[in-house]
C-alpha cells in the first residue's frame, strides 16, 4: 500500500532532518499495531501475541481480557467481549500467565462473575498502543483507559450517570487475598496465580489507590460467592468490589502497582512512578519513552505497510525479557528470587527462551543496547548464584521447556563485544562450563544439557537412549561449544578452548552423507532407521531433518564440504525452498500448528514461522549465491509480514520473529552470534539511520529500491567498495554508511568468491 501525499510528506520532512533531535519529532507509536500477531489460535498460530500496554521491558505489562481466566490465549482479535484489563507476565501461551490480576468497570445490577461481567466490545472503538489503551465497554456504557509505568499504571474509567457503578477487582484463582480500605480509598492484595517455575512463598502484592470514596463494598470467596459488605477474603479465588453512584462524564482515576517483594514496597513502586501525576501524565510519560526508543531506529521508504510493520515488529523486540527487579526506598536495586525465594540485591530479568532469542533478539541488543546487555548478564550470574544453574527457559524462574545449551551463545556474544560487567565474567564462565560438564542436580529437563554424559564421551547424544529430540541437541550442543572456546580463548584458557573447538565439529557425527542431512544416530554409532527427512519431532526439535541440517552456524564452509561442496549445497537450499510442503506429523499424532503455518504459505518445506530455519536463507552467501539470499529475503519479508492481526507466520517468541524481521530489513543478520559479523541480505527501506547509544550513527542506503529491484548490484562501505557478504560489527559501531545499488536482476559476478564469504570456524576468518 502506497503511503497517501501528507504521509510521504511527513516522513521527507522528518527524515532529511540535519539533526536526531529534529528526528525524534515524529511520533513513531502511531506506525506501531500492537495488534499485530493477536489473529491466533492453539491451531494456528499468527504471531501468538497479546496487546501488551508496558515500558520496554517493563515489570508489569497490562492487556484486554477476552478469554476465560487462565486460558493463555488471553486476548484473540475476533473475539467480541471483555471481561477486564489484566496485569499480565505472560511471555507465551504455551507457558501462560503468571501473578495475574484485572480490574473491569460494570454499571447497573452487580455483575462480578467473568462469564457474566463481560462486555461487548468493537475494535471500531478500541484504542491500542505501546503507551495507552482505550476501549469502550459498550454493555456498561463505561470508557476505561490505561497508561503504563514500569511496574504500575494508571487507570481512567468514564461512567454514565447511574446509582450503581461499580469496578471489580478480581485477584485470580491459585491463591489469592483482597482487602479494602475504604477511609484510604484503597484495595491491597495479593494474587499468586502461576504455571510453575516458582517458589513456596511466591506472591505478587498489589495496591490500587482510587480518588472516589467507595460507597459499596464487597468480595468474594471461592466459586464467585459474593460476602457482601465484607472488606476481607482471602483464599483460593478471591475479588473485591466497590461501588459508587456517577454522573455522567464522571472519571474514576485508579493508580496500580505491584511487587513481588511485600505490599509496602507494591506502595514504593507506586508512590516512586506515579505518585501525584494525572493521568494524562503518565500515559505522556509513557509515550515519550516509547518515541526514544522506538526512534532510536529511522526508516524511510514509500510503504507505510513497511514503515508500521518495522516499528510493530521493533515493539515486540523490545518487551522481552522483563525487569525483575526493584527500586527500594533507599534507592537500591533489589529482587523477589525466582529461584529460591529470597529478597536479594542486585538485577534479575525473566521470560525469555534463550532457544528462540539467541539467534536475533540477543545479537540486536549488542548491537542498539549494550549497556541493558550488561544488566541482563549481570541478572544471569544471579541466576547462577541463585539456582547453582543458567536458565534456558525462565516464566519467572526455571521452566522444562525446549532444548539445547543457548544461554552460552548469548553469555558469550555479550563478553566478546565487551557488554559483560567484569565482575559478571569469572560467574558466567563458570556457569557455562556446568553446563556442558554436568548431568546431575539440573532441576528441569531444559536446564544444563539433557544427555550431556552421552554427549561428551560419543560426541553426540544417541537416538535410543531415550532423550528426545536428540540430533537437534547435539547440533545445537556443537555451535555452543564453539562459543565456550570462543571466550576460553579470549580470556586465555588454552586447553579449555582446544576442547571445546573439538567438540564445536561434533556436528559431523550426525551427517549422513548418503542423503546429504543430519539424521540420529545410535549409540552403537549406526543411524536410526527408518528414517524420513520429513518428519517432524522425534530426533529434532519442532522442525525436521530438511530445517536442522542448516543449524551448523559455527562451519557453514564444513557443511558446504560435507556435502560435497558449493554446487551440492545450494541444490538442497533450492530443494527445501521448491518442493512441496509435505510433513510427516507421526510423532506427535496430529498436526502441530508449526507444521501448518509452514503448510500454508507455499514457501515448500521453508517453516519461517519456528526458530531453527529462520537462518537458513542467508546461508546462499557462504556458497557463491548471494542472489538468492537477496531474492528470498524480499520474498519473506513482504509476504509473511504484516501489520495486521494475522501480521506473523507463525510464534512471534519474545521478540525473536521480529527481530528476524528489523535487522533483515535493515539489510543484513547476524546468522553466528558470537562472531563480529552480520551476513548481508537485502534492506527493504530506501534510507534506515541507527542511533547507536556510543553517539555514532549507522546509515544504510538503497538507491533505486523498489518492489522489482532488491537485487544488490554494488555496494560500498563509507564511500568504499564493499565486495563481501558480511559487514563486520566493529564497522557498524563505528558508524558510518553502507550503500547499495539495487536493480531488477541478479549480479551473479558480485562476491562469490572466497574472500567473500562471512566467517565459518574451518576457514576461521573471525
Amino acid at each position: 500500500m502506497k503511503v497517501s501525499l501528507l504521509f510521504s510528506t511527513l516522513f521527507t520532512l522528518v527524515f532529511t532532518a540535519s539533526t536526531f533531535a529534529q528526528e525524534r519529532e515524529v511520533s513513531y507509536v502511531d506506525f506501531v499495531n500492537i495488534l499485530m500477531g493477536t489473529d491466533s489460535t492453539f491451531d494456528l498460530s499468527n504471531g501468538n501475541t497479546y496487546p501488551a500496554i508496558a515500558l520496554p521491558w517493563g515489570m508489569n505489562f497490562w492487556t484486554p481480557q477476552t478469554a476465560e481466566m487462565g486460558d493463555g490465549w488471553a486476548y484473540k482479535y475476533d473475539d467480541y467481549k471483555i471481561r477486564g484489563i489484566k496485569q499480565t507476565h505472560q511471555p507465551s501461551p504455551w507457558l501462560n500467565d503468571y501473578a495475574a490480576f484485572s480490574l473491569m468497570a460494570v454499571t447497573g445490577d452487580l455483575k462480578y462473575e467473568e462469564e457474566e461481567r463481560a462486555s461487548w466490545f468493537s475494535h471500531k472503538a478500541e484504542t491500542a498502543k505501546p503507551h495507552y489503551y482505550s476501549v469502550y465497554l459498550a454493555n456498561y456504557d463505561v470508557t476505561t483507559e490505561v497508561a503504563p509505568t514500569e511496574r504500575a499504571a494508571h487507570f481512567k474509567f468514564t461512567f454514565p450517570d447511574s446509582d450503581s457503578s461499580y469496578i471489580v477487582l478480581d485477584a485470580f484463582n491459585k491463591g489469592s487475598m483482597v482487602k479494602i480500605i475504604p477511609e484510604e480509598r484503597k484495595i491491597i492484595g495479593y494474587a499468586r496465580n502461576n504455571h510453575g517455575g516458582v517458589p513456596d512463598n511466591f506472591h505478587n502484592y498489589f495496591v490500587a489507590q482510587f480518588d472516589k470514596d467507595f460507597e459499596i463494598k464487597h468480595t468474594w470467596k471461592d466459586n464467585w460467592e459474593l460476602q457482601e459488605n465484607s472488606t476481607n477474603a482471602e483464599a483460593d479465588h478471591v475479588g473485591a468490589i466497590i461501588g459508587f453512584k456517577t454522573k455522567k462524564g464522571e472519571e474514576v482515576n485508579v493508580k496500580v502497582a505491584s511487587s513481588f517483594i511485600s505490599l509496602e514496597q507494591a506502595q514504593q513502586n507506586l508512590d516512586s512512578e506515579i505518585g501525584d501525576k494525572d493521568f494524562e501524565e503518565v500515559k505522556a510519560n509513557a509515550k515519550k519513552i516509547w518515541n526514544q526508543e522506538l526512534g532510536r531506529i529511522k526508516v524511510e521508504g514509500e510503504n507505510s505497510d513497511h514503515i508500521e510493520t518495522f516499528y510493530s515488529s521493533l515493539y515486540r523486540v523490545l518487551l522481552f525479557p522483563r525487569r525483575f527487579y526493584e527500586i527500594n526506598k533507599e534507592g537500591e536495586r533489589v529482587h523477589y528470587s525466582p529461584y529460591n525465594g529470597e529478597v536479594l540485591p542486585g538485577y534479575m530479568f525473566t521470560d525469555n527462551g534463550f532457544w528462540d532469542t539467541f539467534r536475533a533478539v540477543f545479537p540486536f541488543f549488542n548491537m542498539m543496547y549494550p549497556e541493558l546487555n550488561k544488566k541482563i548478564m549481570a541478572g544471569l550470574a544471579n541466576t547462577y548464584k541463585e539456582s547453582g544453574w543458567l536458565p534456558e527457559w525462565a516464566s519467572p524462574g526455571h521452566r522444562g521447556v525446549m532444548i539445547g545449551s543457548n544461554s552460552a551463545p548469548i553469555i558469550v556474544d555479550a563478553y566478546l563485544k565487551g557488554n559483560v560487567y567484569p565482575e559478571d565474567v569469572d560467574v558466567l564462565f563458570e556457569a557455562i562450563l556446568k553446563n556442558a560438564n554436568v548431568e546431575e542436580g539440573r532441576p528441569v529437563s531444559s536446564v544444563g544439557r539433557e544427555g550431556v554424559d552421552y554427549y561428551n564421551e560419543l560426541g553426540y547424544v544417541p537416538y535410543n537412549v531415550d532423550i528426545h529430540e536428540n540430533a537437534a541437541r547435539t547440533l545445537e550442543y556443537a555451535y555452543a561449544d564453539w562459543t565456550i572456546a570462543e571466550m576460553a580463548k579470549d580470556l586465555g584458557k588454552e586447553k579449555i578452548a582446544d576442547r571445546f573447538y573439538k567438540q564445536a565439529y561434533n556436528y559431523k557425527k550426525l551427517f549422513d552423507p548418503s542423503t546429504n542431512l543430519m539424521r540420529g544416530k545410535n549409540e552403537d554409532g549406526t543411524f536410526q532407521e527408518p528414517f524420513n527427512p520429513l518428519k517432524w519431532g522425534d530426533a529434532f526439535t519442532e522442525g525436521n531433518s530438511l530445517h536442522y541440517t542448516w543449524s551448523v552456524f559455527q562451519d557453514v564452509e564444513g557443511l558446504i564440504d560435507l556435502m560435497g561442496g558449493k554446487k551440492q549445497f545450494t541444490q538442497k537450499l533450492d530443494t527445501v525452498f521448491e518442493m512441496p510442503p509435505k510433513f510427516d506429523d507421526s510423532y506427535y499424532g496430529f498436526t502441530i500448528h508449526e507444521i501448518r503455518e509452514m503448510q500454508i504459505v507455499n514457501m515448500g518445506n521453508y517453516a519461517h514461522g519456528n526458530q531453527p530455519i529462520q537462518h537458513m536463507i542467508y546461508l546462499y552467501n557462504y556458497a557463491g549465491q548471494p542472489w538468492k539470499t537477496q531474492q528470498r529475503i524480499r520474498e519473506v519479508l513482504t509476504k509473511l509480514y504484516a501489520p495486521t492481526p494475522d501480521g506473523y507466520p507463525g510464534d512471534e517468541d519474545n521478540g525473536q520473529t521480529s527481530a528476524w524481521y528489523v535487522f533483515s530489513s535493515l539489510g543484513f543478520y547476524p546468522v553466528t552470534p558470537g562472531a563480529d559479523q552480520y551476513v548481508i541480505g537485502s534492506p527493504l527501506f530506501d534510507k534506515a539511520s541507527l542511533h547507536l547509544e556510543n553517539g555514532k550513527k549507522f546509515e544504510i542506503i538503497a538507491n533505486h529500491n523498489s518492489e522489482e529491484n532488491f537485487y544488490i548490484e554494488s555496494a560500498s562501505l563509507n564511500g568504499q567498495e564493499w565486495n563481501k557478504n558480511y559487514l563486520n560489527y566493529n564497522d557498524l559501531m563505528q558508524g558510518g554508511t553502507l550503500q547499495f545499488e539495487l536493480s531488477n536482476t541478479p549480479n551473479t559476478k558480485r562476491a562469490v568468491t572466497k574472500e567473500a564469504f562471512p566467517f565459518s570456524m574451518s576457514s576461521d576468518k573471525n
